[in-house]
């Protein structure tokens, strides 16, 4: 594999503080602050960086307000980086920092290359009994209070071109189409061997450019329904969610993010490899979500938002009339 995913990724933001809370709350470690720079880690070493918007040093931006600047992707080995190195240095914006390289994708974003600096970890994980198959024995699924994100699993953009993007991708840097909608969104994922995409670019009927969401990946349905539940209780703002996608099959809760577009909880994808081929859908509601919450889950009463919780102990307690 030449690419294995996203190493860092870097938004261009107006509040710095509220960035900083935002993210503490969502289970990101804090690894440095200065008066222009936030860094935070995911459990794997994934850096999601925050500067102000102004920052001479970022980017341009694809879109007004806060956004994503920059995509940083994690390759195999230096040999990977030269190769890439090469194929791209005619392109616009090609930069080339030595331990990094990078150029402008057809939708104007900065994208980067470099050895992955992700550490491998072990992370212990729910296990999930079926009909068929019934592997925990003597031991309860977990509850979490609050998410501890594994990394950056992947990224949604609004695009102006989704061909252009998608060749972009393909043809450079060895991505692969895992799903379209046809003339309107790929689905691309790192590798022919992998989870369903890392990169899903949509053009929407107006074609423009902008970042829709960042998805972080966490080890299980548990973790997604207790990472949601503690931004709830935190004050954040769902805009869609607990659900899951039929297409890649994976569990999510969106937030409303300070920094940008949307942010993703999301566990549970279909994993994929070269024996897998490409399908069509046509958009629709019930093809983006077999089921899904709109306002989330209170935290507190575990029920719809604005739902009217439980008043006694037990669910069967009833007040005296």
């Amino acid at each position: 594999m030449d690419v294995l995913g996203i190493d860092e990724i870097t938004y261009g933001a107006d509040d710095l503080p509220l960035c900083k809370k935002f993210f503490s709350d969502w289970g990101m470690v804090q690894v440095l602050e200065s008066e222009s720079a936030l860094v935070f880690e995911t459990q794997n070493g994934c850096r999601v960086i925050v500067k102000h918007s102004g920052d001479p040093g970022l980017p341009p931006a694809i879109e007004a307000g806060p956004t994503l600047r920059e995509v940083v992707w994690g390759v195999s080995s230096v040999e990977v980086l030269e190769r890439f190195a090469g194929r791209i240095a005619g392109l616009p914006g090609y930069v080339n920092q030595g331990q990094r390289i990078g150029c402008t994708d057809p939708n104007g974003l900065a994208v980067r290359f470099q050895v992955t600096r992700k550490r491998e970890i072990e992370v212990e994980c729910a296990e999930m009994n079926t009909w068929s198959h019934k592997h925990r024995i003597n031991q309860r699924s977990p509850a979490y209070e609050r998410a501890a994100p594994i990394e950056v699993g992947h990224v949604v953009f609004f695009v102006k071109d989704v061909q252009a993007c998608e060749n972009f991708y393909c043809d450079n840097f060895g991505f692969v189409p895992s799903d379209h909608y046809p003339g309107r969104g790929a689905f691309l994922r790192c590798a022919a061997e992998g989870g369903h995409h890392d990169i899903f670019l949509l053009q929407p009927p107006e074609a423009r450019a902008g970042l829709n969401h960042v998805a972080f990946t966490v080890r299980d349905i548990h973790e997604v329904f207790g990472g949601g539940m503690h931004m709830s209780r935190q004050g954040w703002d769902t805009q869609l969610g607990p659900g899951r996608h039929p297409i890649s099959s994976a569990y999510f809760w969106y937030f409303r993010n300070p920094a940008g577009g949307l942010i993703e909880y999301y566990a549970d994808e279909d994993q994929l490899n070269q024996d897998w081929q490409a399908r069509d859908f046509e958009p629709g509601p019930t093809v983006f979500a077999e089921w899904a919450i709109d306002g989330g889950i209170d935290g507190n009463t575990r029920r719809q938002k604005n739902a009217e919780g439980p008043s006694g102990k037990f669910l069967t307690d009833r007040g005296k009339s």
